[in-house]
């Protein structure tokens, strides 16, 4: 199967790139995203070119599998426009059937995987970090919501403040920021996507034509966890 690109998506994300540069740029300058990605090891040039890929790819989603059920999605049939104006007047949009396909978004997922996994590489692999994935995954787990025709949902600010408090609670003060890091985001993809996906309650209600981790509804939560996390650790 061939990676798919949410094309609308990518132009809203683009129009979000410009604008969320502009802040990160007024961000730069007060010290708080320096002083974020300083914790992490990172200089501000590598912490804008993060920013940047992973804005790119969560508008690439790779497919995995598909599952066995059909699913409704809308297509558009046909577009009215006003006369002598040139502005949409209706639009008409029927639903057809369409096998449901399970993706991980790269700028959600894959990327935040191999960060984390970078981090890892440097602190170790403790106890203390593995408790801190478990209770933010648990907390994301209890949070996450299912959106009828988009996937899953979570409220964007209540992962990394819990994955901020499990990283000092659990790790010792030197590491805590990666550990806040990797627990915000493995943690929400575990507890918000990946659970539920595999949850038979849950899966039932999911009728999006593509369910994607670290996409959608949970992108925005695992995307500031990032941020916000290293901050308050």
């Amino acid at each position: 199967m061939r990676p798919y690109f949410s094309f609308p998506f990518v132009i809203m994300a683009a129009v979000g790139l410009f604008l969320l540069l502009g802040l990160i740029f007024i961000l730069v300058q007060v010290g708080l995203v320096t002083v974020a990605f300083a914790k992490l090891g990172m200089s501000p040039g590598q912490a804008l070119l993060w920013l940047l890929f992973t804005l790119i790819g969560s508008g690439v989603n790779l497919p995995l599998y598909k599952t066995s059920r059909l699913v409704r999605r809308p297509v558009l049939r046909g577009q009215f426009y006003q006369f002598g104006t040139g502005a949409p007047l209706r639009m008409e949009t029927e639903t057809e059937l369409t096998d449901q396909v399970v993706a991980v978004n790269v700028g959600g997922c894959v990327i935040p995987c191999l960060l984390s996994l970078y981090f890892l590489s440097n602190i170790g692999l403790e106890a203390g970090t593995l408790l801190a994935v478990a209770a933010t995954g648990a907390l994301c787990y209890a949070l996450a919501r299912p959106i009828p025709g988009k996937g899953i949902g979570i409220p964007v600010l209540l992962p990394p403040l819990g994955a901020a408090l499990a990283a000092l609670l659990m790790a010792p003060p030197e590491v805590s920021p990666q550990v806040a890091y990797i627990a915000g985001s493995i943690g929400t993809l575990l507890g918000a996507d990946v659970l539920h996906l595999v949850t038979p309650k849950t899966k039932a209600l999911l009728d999006a034509p593509m369910l994607s981790i670290g996409g959608a509804g949970t992108f925005d939560g695992i995307f500031l966890t990032g941020i916000i996390a290293v901050l308050l650790a």
